[in-house]
C-alpha cells in the first residue's frame, strides 16, 4: 500500500492552505475549520486570532485535524506565517509575542491588546467579501527584513540586501535586492510596520545558505 496523501494544512505566503508533503517549522491556527473526516470545510477561518505556534509544547502530541479544539496549520517559517496574516501565539511563544507587541507599540504609538492587533491584521490581510489575500504596492527599497513580496510572477523573502526565492520546501536561491522600484507586498501593512520597528522573524535554515 502507498503512503497516505498529505492533509490540507500547509499555509502558503498568499494565505492559501494546500495539501503538500513539505514540512514546516511552525504550527498555528485560525480556529476550527476542518470536518470530522479531517478535510477542510469551505471556511478558511472561524475567528480573527490567526496565530503561529511552536511545534513542540511541553512534549504534547496530537494527530493533526482530529478533535474539535483547533485545526493545526503549518508554515515554512515565521516570515511565511506573517505574510499569510498570522502573529505569534501569546501562550506557547510568549517571548515572541511580547517582542511583537512591543514592536507594534513602537510602530503605531499605541499599546494594543491581542484583540486590537487581530482586528487590525484581519482588516489588512483579507479583501472584504472576497475572502482572499489583500496585497498592496510599495517601494522595494523601503521594505524591512522579513517582508515577503510577489515580484514578477515569483514569491520572495526580503532580507537586508537580498531577496530569496520561496518554495514550499525552502528558499531556493538568493539574488541582490533591486535598488528601487515598486513591488507587490504580501505581508500585511501592520506587520511590515512591526518588522520595520525591529521585530526579527524566525527564518527557515535555507534563508542562510
Amino acid at each position: 500500500m502507498g503512503d497516505k496523501p498529505p492533509l490540507q494544512n500547509r499555509v502558503l505566503p498568499n494565505g492559501d492552505i494546500v495539501a503538500i508533503p513539505a514540512r514546516g517549522t511552525l504550527t498555528g491556527n485560525r480556529g476550527i475549520i476542518h470536518r470530522p473526516d479531517r478535510v477542510l470545510g469551505k471556511s478558511r477561518w472561524s475567528h480573527h486570532a490567526w496565530i503561529c505556534c511552536t511545534l513542540d509544547w511541553q512534549g504534547r502530541k496530537r494527530a493533526p485535524l482530529t478533535g474539535r479544539k483547533w485545526t493545526e496549520l503549518f508554515f515554512l517559517d515565521e516570515a511565511v506565517a506573517f505574510a499569510a496574516g498570522h502573529r505569534p501565539c501569546g501562550y506557547c511563544r510568549r517571548d515572541a509575542y511580547t517582542a511583537f507587541k512591543t514592536a507594534w507599540s513602537a510602530a503605531w504609538g499605541i499599546k494594543a491588546s491581542a484583540k486590537d492587533m487581530d482586528k487590525a491584521l484581519h482588516q489588512a490581510r483579507i479583501i472584504p467579501r472576497q475572502k482572499r489575500q489583500q496585497t498592496y504596492q510599495a517601494e522595494i527599497s523601503d521594505l524591512p527584513h522579513g517582508t515577503m513580496i510577489r515580484h514578477g510572477d515569483q514569491t520572495y523573502l526580503l532580507t537586508s540586501d537580498q531577496m530569496h526565492l520561496y518554495a514550499p520546501t525552502g528558499y531556493l536561491r538568493a539574488v541582490a535586492r533591486p535598488k528601487g522600484g515598486q513591488t507587490t507586498v504580501l505581508t500585511p501593512c501592520p506587520t511590515v510596520a512591526v518588522l520595520a520597528a525591529g521585530y526579527s522573524p524566525g527564518l527557515h535554515s535555507t534563508a542562510y545558505l
